[in-house]
């Protein structure tokens, strides 16, 4: 196990805050109208080219870029049947490619859809984040949210994995799990799904890595068990324990579990070092 030194980012107090700018705006407007799950000719088209390219290319690049190790798969072929009907996914958001090495992981199982901060699909690369399977989250409009809500629940009656970060932004190689949001557990709660545990964590890159690429880590990515809701808790107290128990799962997946911070794990303005 490595820990990266991040001196050199500045990470915000608040941790499920952004710490990169998005400079672009292209000016998408994420209303009722807008196709949250595209499903046109079109758009399904230039998605199978993406996937192509991401099996022949991307994915082969960042396990030379990154070394990425994937364990764990075994969990995914023994709860096919469970995860065949829908699920959650979740993960630590530690790198700019960590959605890469999660498609890499589970792509041959399901090619997987990602909820995005709105601003990464209106930037310049949202584009290609839609192409992923990128899904942006509507904010301050409700019939905007319940046609998003709308399609993404038919996307996991389909059957679909659908990807979501609890701790609501991406901060590099950062070697703690931060407090998670509820929106992972209400999602699946809502959509009557299991939550797969996914954890990036660390190992030291080889001397000629940290030349070339002024490399901090390589990654690996552990794969657990589906978690599931339990049914005798009323709503409220469901979402606080599949979210503690997701944030648990993760802590050991990523052997970063620190039980003095689980009981402040759904507070959203949690700052570093409490």
């Amino acid at each position: 196990m490595s820990v990266p030194d991040t001196s050199r980012y500045h990470f915000p107090e608040d941790t499920s805050s952004h710490y990169l700018e998005v400079k672009m705006d292209r000016g998408i407007v994420f209303d009722k109208n807008y196709p949250y799950v595209d499903k046109s000719f079109g758009f399904r088209f230039k998605r199978f080219w993406v996937r192509l390219l991401l099996r022949i290319i991307v994915f082969p690049l960042a396990k030379i870029r990154f070394g990425i190790r994937i364990y764990g798969k075994a969990n995914i072929k023994q709860h096919k049947r469970l995860l065949a009907n829908g699920a959650i996914t979740i993960a630590n958001h530690v790198f700019m490619w960590d959605y890469i090495c999660i498609m890499k992981a589970v792509h041959n199982f399901k090619w997987p859809y990602l909820l995005s901060w709105d601003k990464n699909v209106n930037g310049d690369s949202g584009p290609l984040v839609r192409m992923v399977g990128g899904i942006p989250i509507p904010e301050k409009d409700n019939e905007a949210t319940l046609a998003f809500m709308k399609d993404t629940k038919q996307l996991l009656d389909e059957g679909n994995l659908l990807q979501i970060y609890p701790e609501g932004s991406m901060w590099e190689y950062y070697s703690r799990i931060r407090p998670f949001k509820r929106g992972a557990a209400s999602f699946a709660i809502k959509n009557n799904k299991p939550i797969l545990p996914m954890a990036f964590s660390y190992r030291k890159p080889s001397w000629f890595r940290r030349k070339l690429f002024h490399q901090l880590a390589l990654v690996n990515l552990s794969i657990g068990e589906p978690i599931l809701p339990n049914p005798e808790l009323e709503r409220t107290a469901q979402i606080d324990d599949l979210t503690r128990r997701a944030f648990e799962a993760v802590c050991k997946l990523s052997k970063f579990g620190d039980r003095n911070i689980y009981e402040a794990i759904y507070n959203n303005s949690r700052k570093k070092g409490d």
